[in-house]
Formats: C-alpha cells, structure tokens, sequence
C-alpha cells in the first residue's frame, strides 16, 4: 500500500509538471525509494525524470520532473551545501554522522529536507532543501558538547567527492552474491537473506537476481552493510580464482 502511495506520488508529480509547464521536485529520497522510482521509471518515461544529490555518487537524491527541451528553460535543484565546522578548531569534538544529523532532526526538521552529510576531519558538509538552509544556519549551534558555526558552502564540486578504500577479493565468478559475502565477510545465506529482505540494490534499483553478474562500473548498495562500486577482474590466481576489484565508500 505504501508502495502504491509512493509511486502515486511520482505519477502526480510528472503529471502536474507537464500540466503546468514547470519543474517539480521530490524532497530528498533514500536509495529504498529511488528503488521504487527505478521500479517504476518504464511508466514514467518521457517526463525528464532526473535524479541528483547535490554531487556526484550522492546515496539521498531529490527527483526533478520535466524536459527542459519541452520546458523551454533550464532550473537547477533547489539544493543548497553547508559547512558545519566547530567555532573553535582545537577544541572541537571529532563528531559522527549520526551526532549532525541528530543535532538537525532535534531541530524538527523532516529527514526528506536533509541530503547526504559528509564528515570531513572536524567538520562536514550537509546537503539540504535550499529552504531550510537560512534556518540550519541560525539554528544549528551546538553539536553534543561543540559549538559550532553552519554557514554556505563556496567550494568546487570536486571537495564533495565521496570517499572510497580500494580493495580486491577472491571470487569464483563475479556474482553478485559471492562478491558481497567475500567483501563484507558474511555468509552465502546471511547473503541470501539480504536479497530476500529487498536491502540489495544494483545502480540504484532493488535487485532480487542473487546470481547477477556483476558488471564493471556498478554500484551495489547493501543496506546495513554499507555500498561499493565494481571496479572489474583485476587477475585470476593460481588455483583459478579470480580477482575482483572494487571500491568501498567510506561516508
């Protein structure tokens, strides 16, 4: 039923953006709803669908309806980049993920008006409905124990890059199944138990195929566990293994 609530809503949106001839947008959408978008995205072909976070490889995007060649005009997402930085370096807390965005949600803000929050060292950068970045500003002022100053983001796109460790694994083929239990050191049936839940997803789609091949250049998100981009065979070994290449985000 939720489901059908949320596909719905995209309907609505694509709908009224070619009734009124103007861009609409989705608040910020987590890669279980992006799934459903993808889902549905054959049903939804033809109304400039585009999905984007603010920077490359974003993991929470916002959706935007409309064809700027139908359109006549270009709009950018309504996206505005923070930095959230303690007031005094030296003392500042070496703060989480989690400790920016509970400092955010106790504000009452919707989790759908905040993006990816990326922790850099003693600072980060959060990604948010450009609407709420005058609030965050005036209102974000204290994480935990460190004060801290929340103020616009002038720095090139390159700075947002998410960070990735690069590895390899030993497979017998890449399957998507055998790939996942060697790089997160799980079990075929924990694997298994994965894809039945629906936590996998290829590319940004939910995928229930446990014996996909993996091709390179996909990016395989498993919930709980974290996500990794497949980077191709770097080699095979001696007893006839093969040796996959991949690279894992950090946050």
């Amino acid at each position: 039923m939720e489901q059908d609530f949320f596909q719905k809503r995209l309907a609505d949106l694509a709908s009224q953006a070619e009734r009124t001839n103007r861009f609409t947008f989705t608040g910020f959408l987590n890669e279980a709803e992006q799934a459903e978008y993808h889902a549905a995205e054959r049903a939804l072909s033809g109304s400039g669908a585009v999905l984007w976070g603010g920077y490359a490889d974003a993991e929470r995007a916002m959706l935007r309806f409309g064809d700027p060649e139908q359109l006549g005009y270009e709009e950018p997402f309504p996206i505005a980049c923070l930095k959230i930085a303690p007031l005094q370096e030296k003392f500042g807390e070496q703060l989480t993920h989690r400790d920016y965005l509970g400092a955010i949600m106790h504000l009452g803000i919707e989790r759908s008006e905040i993006g990816d929050i990326l922790t850099r060292d003693k600072h980060a950068y959060v990604f948010c409905k450009a609407t709420m970045a005058e609030y965050l500003c005036r209102e974000l002022v204290r994480i935990r124990h460190t004060s801290v100053n929340c103020a616009p983001a002038e720095l090139p796109e390159e700075e947002f890059t998410a960070k990735t460790v690069a590895g390899t694994v030993q497979v017998s083929s890449p399957r998507i199944d055998g790939v996942i239990a060697k790089i997160y050191n799980i079990s075929r049936s924990v694997c298994a138990e994965l894809f039945l839940a629906g936590k996998i997803s290829v590319n940004g789609a939910q995928t229930g195929n446990h014996s996909l091949i993996l091709k390179e250049g996909d990016k395989v998100s498993v919930r709980g566990f974290g996500k990794f981009r497949f980077l191709g065979i770097g080699g095979t070994t001696r007893k006839g293994k093969q040796i996959v290449r991949f690279e894992q985000f950090a946050g």
